[in-house]
């Protein structure tokens, strides 16, 4: 039987990853769903069993007992619903970006905060399995006892053209900040999982597609606490070689005092001491799915953190530190010199 009951606002592109995830933890019962688009709703409660449709979220919301609401729309209706959300007791996991400026989602948290819900911000990059891999790896000391260097390249090459982003989610060719803001924000969250917390930030960003509003490519680098350094060099237009780019979305390079940590972009992990040879890691990531099943990782965090009590590692406290570190690099695009977290 399950433990907590659960309402989805939202059914477009990506909640078909949500919704997947949530028919495949025991522990929860998706009780109803809804979207502006009625029949996006009626599509995803047949295709998941979900059912009750609606069209208004606060109906929903009045007429099932649920314990928990998940929030997979754009970032400007995020503060509402959880306003909504949080007023009638519920826990939220809400999808990232959080809200489309850092007051307003200093103002969601608030919200949440004062209420004394549960809030959880959807950010699943860090639980992909190669990144819990090798999180374990430095915890066990792999490579060392000190970090110098975390790198990732990316080359999503879905933004060039005329019709870039339209098959998926058109609005982003419409939003002034753009790479940081929707994707760079995933890097910020992985290397503060990894490394601790980054201090300092420089960055240079620019557009490379003139169709779309804001910024697609960028070069970012970080100072983190504990004295080691982080490298982002991503742009939609250009491509990889990957044959799913959506797997890994790039390469990641970690550096210690003993060696090496490299993540492929078909998801394997290698490791290279320093005088030996690089050798592969042996782990079986799943294809499940967005992203090796990081989606069902995420959520079945959600709930047992929520069942058990334990903090949330994405709580929205954490977030709001991944968003001054996004502010600082879009600041020291602006200033050209190294920009401080703490804003």
């Amino acid at each position: 039987m399950s433990q907590l009951k659960g309402a989805v606002i939202g059914a477009g592109y990506f909640s078909q990853f949500h919704y997947d995830a949530w028919n495949r933890i025991s522990d929860v019962e998706i009780v109803a769903c809804c979207d502006r688009d009625l029949t996006r709703a009626k599509d995803a409660a047949q295709q998941y069993g979900i059912d009750n449709v609606y069209g208004d979220v606060g109906e929903m919301l009045d007429r099932h007992d649920v314990d928990f609401v998940d929030i997979i729309t754009r970032p400007d209706t995020h503060l509402p619903l959880v306003q909504m959300a949080a007023a009638r007791g519920l826990a939220v996991i809400c999808q990232k970006p959080l809200a489309p400026t850092v007051a307003e989602a200093k103002k969601l948290v608030d919200a949440a905060d004062q209420q004394g819900v549960r809030l959880m911000v959807h950010e699943n990059f860090r639980f992909q399995p190669w990144y819990r891999k090798i999180k374990k790896l430095l915890d066990d000391g792999a490579i060392g006892d000190r970090l110098h260097t975390l790198s990732f390249r990316n080359r999503a090459g879905d933004g060039h053209g005329d019709d870039a982003y339209l098959a998926r989610q058109p609005y982003f060719q419409t939003m002034e900040q753009f790479l940081i803001f929707e994707a760079g924000i995933h890097t910020i969250d992985t290397f503060r999982y990894l490394g601790g917390e980054i201090t300092q930030a420089w960055c240079w960003h620019r557009k490379l597609n003139p169709v779309i509003a804001g910024e697609d490519a960028a070069i970012g680098v970080f100072r983190f606490t504990d004295g080691a350094t982080g490298l982002y060099d991503a742009n939609r237009f250009n491509e990889s070689t990957a044959d799913n780019p959506r797997y890994t979305f790039g390469d990641v390079l970690v550096e210690g005092n003993n060696g090496s940590i490299r993540l492929y972009d078909d998801g394997r992990l290698t490791i290279q001491r320093l005088g030996q040879k690089e050798t592969p890691h042996d782990y079986s990531p799943s294809r499940h799915g967005f992203a090796g099943d990081c989606v069902f990782a995420t959520q079945q965090h959600f709930v047992q953190n929520l069942l058990s009590g334990r903090p949330f590692e994405t709580d929205g406290p954490s977030y709001l530190k991944s968003l001054a570190v996004q502010e600082a690099m879009y600041a020291s695009s602006q200033s050209g010199c190294w920009e401080s977290t703490e804003r």
